[in-house]
C-alpha cells in the first residue's frame, strides 16, 4: 500500500506541473500557442504596428529594443519585421520611424478590434475587467474583417470600449479624445469620468479596487500629501496622483435645480404644514436616499410638531411618523403650502 504522505507528494506536484504547464497566459501551454501564432509573423508584426501607433499619438520615441519588448520578441527579430513592414509600404523607417498612411488604416483596424472585442467582454459575458485587455488581445488577431463588422453590429455600433477608449471607424477613423487628466481638475469642481485607462494593469487594479468606472460623477472635494480627496455617490475616498493621471473626466455644467427659490422645510413654523415639492439637488447619495425612504417624496404632507431643546432640530410628522430633521436637511426640502 503506497504510503500515504508519498501520495499527498505526488499529488502536489501533479499540480505543480499542470499549473506549469496551464496557467493562464505565462504556462508553458500558453507560451507555446503563442509561439504557433507569431509563427508566421502576423501577429508580431499587428502588434508592432499597434506600438507605432500609439507612440506617434502619445509622442514617444520608438526603439527596436520598445519595438521587441511590444512584440514579445528578440532585437534581432523586431529588425526583420520592421523591414517586413518597410517593404510593404506600411512603415517608413526614417528618423523617427513612423506609420505610412497604409500602415495606419492597418493598425487602426487592429485596435477596433481590440476594443470591439473589450465591449463585447464587458457586456455579454462575466468575465472580470482585469481579464478584458489580456482576452482581447489575443482575438484582435483572429477575426476577419467581416467577423469584426458583424461584432460591431451585433454590439449596436458601440463609440466606446469599456474603458472610455474611443473604437475607430470601419472607416479608419479615430474619434477625437475629450476631457482632461484628474490631476488637472481644481478643488470643488464636479466632473464625470470619460475614460480610464487598463494599462499598466497594477495601476488599472487599483483604480478597480477603488469602485471608479467611466460615466461615474464625482467632485474634487481638496488635495494633500496622501493624494486628491474625491467625493463619490456621497462617500469620500482620496486617490493618489499616479492612479489620477490614469482618470480621464470632462467637467459638469453647472446644474440647475428646478426647485430653486421654492420655499424649504426650515421655513415650516411649529403647528404649520405643507406638501413637499421635492429635494434640492444638492442632496445627493445616502442622505437623498434616507429622506426618500422616510417617505419624503412629491406631494407628502408634512408638519412641523416640536422643536429640540436643543434648538439643533425639528420633529415633523410624515404619514403618520414623528422624525427629527437637522437645519441641513431641512432646507434640503422644498415646500409649498398645504
Amino acid at each position: 500500500m503506497l504510503d500515504p504522505r508519498i501520495a499527498l507528494l505526488l499529488y502536489l506536484l501533479l499540480l505543480l506541473g499542470a499549473a506549469a504547464l496551464f496557467w493562464p497566459e505565462r504556462g508553458l501551454f500558453w507560451r507555446a500557442l503563442r509561439r504557433l501564432r507569431v509563427g508566421d509573423g502576423r501577429e508580431a508584426m499587428e502588434d508592432a504596428l499597434k506600438h507605432l501607433y500609439k507612440s506617434a499619438r502619445f509622442g514617444t520615441s520608438v526603439t527596436l529594443e520598445s519595438m521587441a519588448g511590444a512584440t514579445g520578441t528578440s532585437t534581432g527579430t523586431a529588425a526583420q519585421l520592421l523591414d517586413t513592414m518597410q517593404q510593404g509600404g506600411l512603415v517608413e523607417a526614417d528618423n523617427p520611424m513612423h506609420l505610412t498612411d497604409e500602415g495606419q488604416r492597418y493598425a487602426l483596424q487592429v485596435i477596433r478590434t481590440h476594443r470591439l472585442w473589450e465591449r463585447y467582454l464587458a457586456d455579454r459575458t462575466g468575465l472580470a475587467p482585469q481579464a478584458w485587455h489580456s482576452a482581447a488581445e489575443a482575438r484582435e488577431h483572429e477575426l476577419r474583417p467581416d467577423q469584426v463588422e458583424a461584432l460591431s453590429e451585433a454590439l449596436g455600433h458601440p463609440r466606446y470600449d469599456p474603458h472610455g477608449d474611443p473604437i475607430p471607424t470601419a472607416g479608419g477613423e479615430m474619434p477625437a479624445v475629450a476631457g482632461q487628466s484628474l490631476n488637472q481638475i481644481a478643488v470643488g469642481t464636479q466632473v464625470r469620468i470619460v475614460h480610464i485607462e487598463d494599462e499598466p494593469h497594477a495601476l488599472y487594479q487599483r483604480l478597480l479596487t477603488l469602485g471608479l468606472h467611466p460615466g461615474m460623477p464625482l467632485t474634487v472635494e481638496g488635495r494633500g500629501d496622501e493624494g486628491i480627496a474625491l467625493r463619490v455617490d456621497g462617500e469620500s475616498l482620496t486617490i493618489d496622483r499616479l492612479c489620477a493621471e490614469n482618470v480621464t473626466v470632462e467637467v459638469e455644467p453647472a446644474a440647475v435645480d428646478p426647485l430653486e427659490g421654492a420655499a424649504t422645510l426650515a421655513s415650516l413654523h411649529v403647528g404649520e404644514r405643507a406638501r413637499v415639492l421635492g429635494l434640492a439637488a444638492a442632496c445627493q447619495g445616502s442622505q437623498r436616499r434616507r429622506l426618500l425612504d422616510l417617505g419624503v417624496v412629491p406631494g407628502t404632507e408634512i408638519e412641523a410638531e416640536l422643536v429640540s431643546a436643543s434648538g439643533g432640530a425639528t420633529g415633523y410628522r410624515i404619514r403618520g411618523a414623528l422624525i427629527a430633521l437637522r437645519e441641513e436637511q431641512q432646507r434640503w426640502i422644498r415646500i409649498q403650502a398645504a
